[in-house]
């Protein structure tokens, strides 16, 4: 394991902590404590995968990373193809979000079958503590769209008395939600299928 060392413009990749500490102390401004060999040897030798920062005065740290790179032309070109695949994940999730809340609002009016998985607050008699209990609450019901259900199941589980004001309702982009646009029929009757 190779480290990459950075101090602002200077920049260095070190094929043991005597290479980093020769190629720190070129550097005039930097002064190293007598540790610093130690707290990067343990950097070095550890499973931490995080950039770990060696304080070299006041308010300047030294960055360090370890790679598998050979050379800096290397780890340049590893970090760019690091860096362009995060790019793709976090449009990729993105997509995925937007997918989510496109289906949630599509209108398709008639009767949906549709459950969520809630956190109720159940309170245990011999202690009067409560006590949180994944309750799940399923229900066929008219409704606009997939969120138009899911707003009127958790309004109608907030009105019951039996339901604690405190329990908890997931989101409707979870997988504790799920719903089924069923069709317009309506000769079914509104009906709770299960709690």
């Amino acid at each position: 394991m190779n480290l990459y060392v950075r101090y602002f413009d200077h920049e260095y990749l070190a094929k043991s902590v005597d290479d980093a500490l020769e190629f720190l102390s070129s550097i005039p401004e930097i002064k190293l404590e007598s540790n610093a060999a130690s707290r990067i040897t343990t950097f070095l030798n550890s499973s931490n995968l995080y950039p770990f920062r060696l304080k070299v005065s006041y308010s300047n740290y030294v960055l360090f990373l370890k790679t598998e790179a050979e050379n800096l032309e290397q780890f340049k070109e590893e970090e760019a193809l690091r860096k362009e695949q995060k790019i793709d994940r976090v449009s990729t999730m993105a997509e995925r979000k937007k997918s989510i809340i496109d289906a949630l609002n599509e209108e398709n009016i008639g009767w949906w079958e549709a459950g969520l998985t809630f956190k109720r607050v159940l309170i245990i008699p011999e202690t009067g503590k409560c006590k949180y209990v994944d309750t799940p609450f399923r229900v066929r019901l008219k409704a606009v769209s997939a969120i138009d259900a899911y707003n009127r199941i958790v309004d109608h589980l907030k009105s019951r008395p039996e339901v604690d004001p405190r329990s908890q309702f997931p989101s409707a982009k979870s997988e504790k939600f799920e719903y089924q646009f069923i069709g317009e029929d309506e000769s079914t009757e509104e009906e709770a299928v299960n709690e």
